[in-house]
């Protein structure tokens, strides 16, 4: 009879050096999908071709928020290293 870990597939991470890249990665993906959906919304509401508007805006803002993420990350960390103790 085989062991359960050689018949479950691993799942394979990303090594760790990544993390600095792949954490804004996905806080930018959430949060223009959130902003840009409330902003699309209130915007024009629920129209014809709601999705493809939404979406379309949703793209534009990751394109913008990704990058910017990633320049003003370290910024925040600092700023958060002034006003918070360490644990």
């Amino acid at each position: 009879m085989q062991s359960v870990d050689a018949v479950t597939p691993r799942s394979r991470k990303l090594p760790a050096r990544y993390a600095g890249i792949v954490m804004p990665f996905l806080l930018s993906l959430l949060m223009t999908c959130v902003v840009s959906l409330i902003s699309t919304l209130r915007n024009v509401g629920w129209v014809d071709h709601f999705a493809s508007r939404w979406l379309s805006a949703w793209g534009i803002s990751w394109l913008i928020a990704f990058p910017v993420l990633l320049l003003v990350l370290p910024v925040v960390r600092k700023l958060t290293a002034m006003l918070v103790e360490k644990a």
